[in-house]
């Protein structure tokens, strides 16, 4: 046999062996895109299709193209909710942006300390984050309570009764005090994932930094925090996704309307309303206005997406 028949057959064999390994992950992967296909991308292109839609129920037929996106951006009657939906979720992403991702930074430095106790706060931090939204958002509205809540309480009691307000009842309030809340239950999700990337940092470079006169402060500031930026970025697009898609914590805290006056009424509270419970008194839903209210929640989510990729990339390709 000829060298080039056996380098034949070799280069054959392997390939062969390459195939089936092909094939071998393509039979793991298909149950994944088969349930990816089934709940997420067939429901998200047939959302989109019956944005084009308009009638009353769950199966709009009378084809209007894209006069639904039309009325909710001029209609008064859509205009107003919409744009005030949109400007309250900026405000509820803000908050949890700031704050959250803020105090879960501060906690993931404090808690890669080597002291007593720390696996003690640790759990603590995130024990909230197990807790039901529903749950954690009935909790505070009792605790809330102006007449007989906990924190009413504790501020008449200590002398500062005209601190006890009603937290939920004023619109200045609601939004910033049940962002708040749902700050409390979630800050441990970015504590963990910060902690992840501090406990990541080689000791040898901390130790180096410390032994050149380096405060705890300039260690931070000048090593961990440039490290730490792959991680903030994803938390920080994982912060936008989640927000934006945030629904329980209103329901659960103001009601499906975003009470008082709508001043807490969300992307989603907005679409529930529209496209599903139907809104009062006529109370029959619009599943066609309600997709694009969805249509263009998703828009803004793949954008926002989008633009944190292309800045991350160029960020890498500077560096």
């Amino acid at each position: 046999m000829s060298q080039t028949t056996f380098s034949g057959k070799r280069n054959a064999g392997l390939l062969s062996v390459e195939n089936r390994r092909k094939a071998t992950w393509a039979l793991f992967l298909l149950p994944a895109l088969l349930i990816y296909l089934t709940f997420m991308a067939v429901p998200l292109f047939d959302s989109l299709r019956l944005s084009l839609y308009t009638g009353q129920g769950y199966t709009p037929t009378q084809f209007v193209g894209f006069q639904n996106y039309i009325d909710l951006f001029t209609n008064p009657l859509w205009r107003e909710k919409f744009f005030g939906a949109v400007r309250h979720t900026f405000i509820f992403f803000g908050i949890h942006m700031l704050v959250q991702n803020s105090l879960g930074l501060l906690f993931a430095n404090l808690l890669s300390s080597n002291f007593k106790g720390r696996n003690f706060f640790r759990t603590i931090i995130f024990t909230p984050a197990t807790l039901s939204v529903l749950v954690v958002g009935f909790l505070w509205t009792l605790i809330l309570n102006p007449n007989w809540g906990a924190v009413n309480k504790i501020l008449i009691g200590v002398g500062l009764r005209e601190w006890a307000l009603p937290w939920l009842g004023r619109e200045s309030l609601a939004l910033p005090v049940i962002s708040l809340t749902s700050v409390w239950q979630w800050v441990g999700m970015p504590t963990v994932m910060f902690l992840a990337g501090l406990m990541g940092i080689s000791d040898e470079l901390l130790e180096a930094a410390r032994m050149d006169g380096a405060s705890e402060w300039d260690l931070f500031w000048k090593i961990k925090l440039p490290l730490l930026k792959p991680i903030i970025g994803i938390v920080a697009i994982l912060t936008f996704v989640d927000n934006f898609n945030a629904f329980d914590v209103i329901y659960a805290m103001a009601g499906a309307k975003g009470e008082p006056s709508y001043s807490t009424d969300l992307l989603a509270t907005l679409f529930y309303r529209t496209g599903i419970a139907g809104e009062h008194p006529v109370g029959i839903p619009n599943m066609g206005m309600g997709a694009a209210i969805a249509a263009v929640t998703f828009f803004i989510l793949m954008s926002g997406v989008l633009l944190w990729l292309y800045l991350s990339r160029r960020g890498a390709e500077e560096a």
